[in-house]
């Protein structure tokens, strides 16, 4: 019987945050976490059941006529609970150039992924990963955890509330500038109004 995988949503949009935020994308959202963080924005009570030929299938509807393929977006929930070698290898097989993972960290990626952020929260188990981005409220200190990176990302929490959004991102930018090893990431697909 053929693996099969819980599948939130599939969607071509253009990456929203991070190192290669602007880039057009198409994203795989997993369903399922193995961690329950408050300012979580996905809905895990829907999901399909598809194989890795049914996501592929789907993932090049999407694409326009002629059009280069994108970049791939492995994200969730949490896409090491259910991404594996095979799959990666399925979407590199179908000719896709690059796959990207959004992880927790609480669970090594397959290694044949091209790109892994970390955004950890708790029980980190990734210790290397090419981009880290920590979620920064205004108060906490900002930590690497002891995980080694290419680029290392502060993004400013959204909390629904311009004003509070507002006195985040001021903290953030002085954060910033004064340990410049730090880059900003702004969730601009939520800037611009896309998915």
């Amino acid at each position: 019987m053929e693996k099969t995988y819980r599948v939130n949503d599939i969607f071509y949009s253009l990456q929203g945050e991070g190192h290669n935020a602007g880039r057009a994308a198409v994203f795989v959202r997993f369903s399922g976490c193995n961690l329950h963080c408050s300012f979580c924005d996905t809905d895990f009570s829907h999901f399909e059941t598809l194989t890795a030929q049914e996501i592929i299938r789907r993932m090049q509807t999407l694409i326009p006529q002629g059009a280069e393929k994108p970049i791939v977006v492995l994200t969730g929930g949490e896409p090491t609970l259910q991404a594996d070698a095979a799959l990666l290898d399925a979407i590199h097989a179908a000719r896709f150039p690059f796959i990207a993972m959004e992880s927790n960290g609480t669970k090594e990626p397959p290694a044949n992924l091209d790109w892994l952020t970390v955004s950890p929260k708790e029980n980190v188990r990734v210790r290397r990963c090419n981009e880290l981005k920590v979620l920064y409220n205004g108060t906490n200190e900002p930590s690497d955890g002891g995980i080694q990176a290419d680029y290392y990302y502060l993004q400013p929490l959204d909390t629904g509330r311009a004003q509070k959004n507002e006195d985040i991102l001021e903290h953030c930018v002085r954060y910033i500038k004064a340990h410049p090893r730090w880059r900003l990431s702004l969730q601009t697909h939520k800037l611009i109004g896309i998915k």
